[in-house]
C-alpha cells in the first residue's frame, strides 16, 4: 500500500509538481535540511507561548527552583564560611606575633592601647576589627572543623544541583516528547497542498533539528537561567551584609557588563544567521551532489561541483569565524572588566582592613562574591544569545501547528463495509488556484468491478482526479460517491481503507522485506504474506537472497534494484486485498518479461474489484473495460481501446505516438 500522489498538473505560487513527499508512499523529500533558525521574529509571543508548553510541568519546576534555591544558598555560604577559617589562621598568626613582644595575660584592648602609645595606631585599627588572644597562635582544630564544615555544605549543595538538574531533564525531555508528538499528529492532519507548498527538508528540519535545538536549551541553558537568577541575588545580599561600600562597587559592573553583551550579542545575531543560512546553502548543495552523483559525473560536471563547493565553504568559513569570533568576545571583555573591579575591590578592601572596618576573610570572602557575582551575569548573557536562537527554533514549529489543518470529518459519519465499488463523479470542479480552472463539471460513472484506464498528457488532470477521489484534495463542486454515499459523508480513515494504491514512484522504509509486504495489512499471518509475495512474483528473487525474507531493506533501499522494489509495493497491495484499486503504472520499472506475469497477476487482483489505473504507456490498457482520455482537466473521449482507436480522434492520435515514431527508419 502507499500514500498520496502528487498532482499531475502545475499550480501557479506552488513550483512544478513534484512526486514523493512526507509518509507511507512517498519518496525521499526534496529540498535540504536546514539548521535551526537564528533570530525569532517574534520573540515575545513565541517565549510565552513556549512557556505555556511547559505548564504541564509546573509543580516539577517549583521543586527545581526550590531545590536551586537551597543550593545557591549553601554555595553562596561557602565565601563567608571560609572567612571564618582564614581569619583563624590570621588571627592567630598575629597573637602568636604579639605575644613575642607583649606580656602574658595582655587583652586585646591592653595591646590596642599600647600600640597607640608607642605610635602604631593604625596597627591597632586594624586589630580594632579583629579578634586576637595575645600570645596564642592558630586554633587548628577549630580551622579543622570550618573546613569539614565546608566540605559537607558543598557536597549537599552539589546533591541539590544535581538533583535539579536530574528533574530538569526529565521536564525538558517530557515537554518535547509532547511537542514532537504534536508535531507529527500535525503532519498527519496537514492537507497535501502544504507539502505540496514547503520543501521537504524544511518540514523535516522543524521536526528535528528545530524542536532538538529546543530540547537543548530548555534542559541546559533554562536551568543555567535560574541558578543564575538567584546566585545574583544571594550574592548580592551577602556582599551588601560584608561591605555595602564594596558592594556598591562591584554593582558598577552591572551597567557595563549590560552595554557590553547587548552590543556584541546583536553583532554576533548578525554574524550566527550568517551562518546558518550558509549552512543550508552548503548542505542542499552537498545533497544534491550527492544524489545525483552519477549525473554529475555522466554530463562532466564534477569541476563545477567542487569548484561551487569550495565557494560556499568559503563563504560559510568567513561567517563561521566572524559569528565565533564576535561572539567569543564577550567572555574576556567581562573577564577585563571583571579584574578591574577584582582590583578596585583589593584596594579599598585593603584599606578597610587596615582601618579595622573589616577582616581579612570577609576581604577574600568578598573577592570570591565579586568573582561568583561577574560569572553568571556572562552566562546569562551568552544564554540569551542561545535563547534567540531556540526561541525562532520554536516559533517555527509553531507555524506549523497553526497551519491550516484538512476539514473536520462529519460528527455522525456512514461507514462502508465491503464496498461493491460503484464510483460516480458528479459535476465535479477543482482548482489548485481560483483563477486557474484545472477540473470542470466532470461526471463519469463506473460500475463495479469495471477496469478504468485514465490516459492523456502530462498536466491533463490524471492523477489529480485519483486524489480527489482519495480526498487528499476537496471538491469545489459536485459530489463524489462510493456505492451512493458521498465520500464527503465517511471518514477519511473509512474512505481510504477501501482503496488500494500501487504507484509509481516506490516507498519502501528501513527494515525486513517481510516487514514491508506486511504494511500492507496489520496483523497478517506468514502464510498470507508468502502468498501475496508469490501473486506479485517477488518470492522466488527473495528466496534467491542470503536472509531470504529477514533481508534487511535500508533507508533508501540500495540493495534492491528499482524493479524489486516496484514489485514488493505490488505484494504490499495483494496483501491488503482492498474493494478498489489504484495503480499508477505500477509496472514501469519491472522488465518485459516480468510486467507480462505482472500483469497477469494484476488481472486476478483486479478481477470483481473496481480499478482505476493511470496509463502512460497506453499498450498496458488496452483490455480495459473504459477508456477516459483527459485533457486540460476534462474527459475528451471515452470508451474502449478499439472504439477510440475507430473515432481516431484524441486517444488515437496519443497511441500512435508511441509506436510509429519509434517504426519510422532513421534518416
Amino acid at each position: 500500500m502507499s500514500g498520496p500522489m502528487r498532482p499531475g498538473a502545475a499550480r501557479p505560487g506552488f513550483g512544478p509538481p513534484r512526486r514523493g513527499g512526507m509518509g507511507p508512499g512517498f519518496g525521499p523529500g526534496h529540498g535540504m535540511m536546514g539548521a535551526p533558525a537564528a533570530k525569532a521574529r517574534d520573540f515575545r509571543g513565541s517565549i510565552r507561548r513556549l512557556m505555556g508548553e511547559l505548564r504541564p510541568e509546573a509543580p516539577k519546576i517549583l521543586v527545581v527552583m526550590a531545590l536551586a534555591i537551597v543550593g545557591v544558598i549553601l554555595t553562596v555560604s561557602g565565601p563567608k564560611i571560609m572567612a571564618g577559617a582564614t581569619d583563624q589562621l590570621f588571627n592567630g598568626l598575629i597573637g602568636k606575633t604579639l605575644g613575642q613582644f607583649l606580656p602574658a595575660g595582655t587583652t586585646q584592648a591592653q595591646a590596642e592601647a599600647i600600640l597607640r602609645t608607642q605610635g602604631q595606631g593604625q596597627v591597632a585599627d586594624m586589630l580594632s576589627g579583629m579578634h586576637v588572644t595575645v600570645g596564642v597562635g592558630v586554633d587548628f582544630g577549630a580551622v579543622g572543623q570550618i573546613l569539614i564544615l565546608l566540605v559537607g555544605i558543598y557536597l549537599i549543595s552539589a546533591g541539590f544541583q544535581w538533583l535539579s538538574y536530574y528533574i530538569m531533564a526529565g521536564v525538558s525531555q517530557r515537554t518535547v516528547y509532547r511537542l514532537r508528538k504534536e508535531v507529527d499528529r500535525k503532519l498527519g492532519r496537514l492537507p497535501l497542498t502544504y507539502f505540496d507548498s514547503h520543501p521537504h527538508g524544511d518540514i523535516l528540519s522543524r521536526v528535528t533539528n528545530d524542536i532538538d535545538n529546543i530540547a537543548n536549551t530548555l534542559q541546559q541553558s533554562l536551568m543555567q537561567i535560574i541558578t543564575s537568577i538567584f546566585t545574583i541575588i544571594g550574592v548580592l545580599f551577602m556582599m551588601l551584609t560584608i561591605s555595602p561600600l564594596l558592594a556598591v562597587i562591584s554593582l558598577l559592573v552591572l551597567p557595563v557588563a549590560m552595554v557590553v553583551t547587548v552590543v556584541i550579542a546583536r553583532q554576533s545575531q548578525r554574524q550566527f544567521a550568517a551562518q546558518w543560512e550558509r549552512t543550508g546553502t552548503l548542505t542542499g548543495h552537498v545533497e544534491e551532489s550527492h544524489t545525483g552523483h552519477n549525473l554529475v559525473k555522466v554530463f562532466g560536471h564534477q569541476e563545477d561541483a567542487i569548484r561551487r563547493f569550495d565557494e560556499e565553504n568559503e563563504r560559510l568559513y568567513q561567517a563561521s569565524f566572524r559569528a565565533q569570533f564576535i561572539s567569543g568576545v564577550i567572555q574576556p571583555t567581562m573577564n577585563f572588566v571583571s579584574n578591574l573591579n577584582y582590583v578596585a575591590i583589593a584596594v579599598i578592601g585593603g584599606i578597610q582592613v587596615a582601618s579595622g572596618q573589616i577582616t581579612l576573610g570577609d576581604v577574600q570572602a568578598f573577592i570570591q562574591y565579586s568573582r561568583q557575582f561577574t560569572m553568571p551575569i556572562t552566562q546569562v548573557a551568552s544564554i540569551m544569545n542561545v535563547l534567540q536562537s531556540t526561541v525562532a527554533s520554536a516559533e517555527r514549529g509553531f507555524e506549523l501547528l497553526d497551519e491550516a489543518e484538512e476539514s473536520q470529518d462529519v460528527e455522525a459519519p456512514n461507514v462502508l463495509t465491503h464496498a461493491l465499488g460503484r464510483v460516480v463523479l458528479e459535476n465535479v470542479s477543482f482548482r489548485y488556484q481560483p483563477e486557474v480552472p484545472l477540473i470542470d463539471e466532470l461526471n463519469e460513472v463506473v460500475e463495479p468491478g469495471e477496469t478504468v484506464a485514465i490516459v492523456g498528457p502530462t498536466g491533463a488532470g490524471k492523477t489529480t482526479l485519483v486524489n480527489l477521489l482519495m480526498r487528499f484534495y476537496e471538491i469545489d463542486g459536485g459530489r463524489i460517491t462510493v456505492d451512493g454515499i458521498d465520500t464527503r459523508e465517511l471518514t477519511r480513515e473509512n474512505l481510504r481503507q477501501t482503496f488500494g494504491m500501487v504507484l509509481q514512484d516506490t516507498w519502501l522504509f528501513g527494515g525486513t522485506i517481510r516487514e514491508n509486504i506486511a504494511y500492507g495489512r496489520e496483523g497478517a499471518t506468514e502464510d498470507e504474506i508468502v502468498a501475496a509475495a508469490k501473486a506479485a512474483h517477488v518470492d522466488h528473487f527473495v528466496r534467491a537472497l542470503p536472509h531470504g525474507y529477514d533481508t534487511l531493506i535500508d533507508d533508501e533501499a540500495s540493495n534492491l534494484s528499482q524493479g524489486e522494489r516496484q514489485l514488493l509495493t505490488i505484494a504490499r497491495a495483494f496483501l491488503a486485498d482492498p474493494e478498489i484499486l489504484i495503480l499508477d503504472e505500477a509496472t514501469s520499472s519491472v522488465d518485459t518479461r516480468t510486467e507480462v506475469l505482472v500483469q497477469k497477476a494484476m488481472a486476478g487482483l483486479m478481477k470483481g474489484r473496481t480499478a482505476f489505473v493511470i496509463a502512460h504507456r497506453l499498450s498496458t490498457i488496452r483490455d480495459a473495460d473504459v477508456i477516459l482520455v483527459m485533457n486540460h482537466g476534462r474527459i475528451v473521449e471515452q470508451g474502449t481501446h478499439d472504439e477510440l482507436l475507430a473515432k481516431r480522434g484524441f486517444y488515437f492520435d496519443l497511441y500512435n505516438s508511441q509506436f510509429v515514431e519509434a517504426l519510422e527508419p532513421a534518416v
